[in-house]
């Protein structure tokens, strides 16, 4: 239940199967994120699947102490936190306190933070459309000034989506069953290409981009072959 090592992707036969909890690894973004505002710590947390999304405690990159890590999601304490509940409740950015305001902090969580030093969290719901579907908290030894949050939260959706690119890159396809084919064909069809061209372009008959093309539509529950290929980039099947 603590946090696991995962240098690659490769070494997992489906998503189900890589540990939720992983050691974030650092990236430009991230360092020039941290060059800006002093945070202690930071969770990347949910992923835009159905089953992972943020509060289930099914998918987080974290610099949180392993040990906090494990026993808050062995406890299953993102269920009765007023941050976690809150934020998504708002779908707004939120600090602890204000949460804490608005909901009685668990006492377990409570001990949890005062014997890890967790302090000032400040959470940045990352959504789309009504569903919150990722999390993106820092911690810090001082409350956050107001600037500070204002550039956490304007970040917060591009640091989410870069850090979880690589589990969506490595897993979506398969997630959603998608063939090779079909994969190839949407991303041929991404290209402005027709039917017709992407068959000249494949060598795939002009029937077998058809079909492949369909059955990527009902797979990504798409209505048209235009939303499938705008289903497909946006959960990072294809770019």
């Amino acid at each position: 239940m603590g946090c696991a090592v995962v240098p690659s992707f490769d070494a997992y036969r489906n998503l189900s199967a890589v540990p939720a909890h992983r050691i974030l690894r650092s990236s430009d973004l991230l360092e020039q994120l941290r060059k800006s505002v002093g945070f202690k710590h930071i969770a990347v947390s949910g992923l835009d699947i159905d089953g992972y999304h943020f509060g289930r405690g099914r998918s987080s990159e974290t610099s949180f102490p392993p040990a906090y890590v494990e026993a808050y999601f062995a406890e299953e304490l993102q269920h009765s936190d007023p941050l976690v509940i809150m934020s998504r409740r708002r779908k707004s950015p939120l600090t602890e306190v204000e949460a804490f305001d608005m909901m009685a902090a668990p006492v377990r969580l409570q001990h949890l933070h005062r014997s890890l030093d967790i302090q000032n969290r400040f959470l940045v719901p990352v959504s789309r459309d009504d569903c919150v579907y990722g999390g993106v908290c820092f911690t810090n030894d001082r409350p956050f000034t107001e600037s500070e949050r204002q550039l956490l939260a304007f970040l917060a959706e591009p640091l989410h989506k870069s850090v979880t690119k690589p589990l969506m890159d490595h897993f979506a396809a398969s997630i959603f069953r998608l063939s090779e084919g079909e994969v190839h064909c949407l991303t041929l069809a991404s290209k402005g290409l027709t039917s017709d061209e992407i068959a000249v372009v494949s060598e795939y008959q002009l029937e077998t981009v058809n079909t492949y093309l369909k059955r990527a539509t009902r797979k990504l529950g798409a209505a048209n072959r235009t939303h499938a290929i705008a289903e497909a980039i946006r959960r990072q099947i294809i770019s």
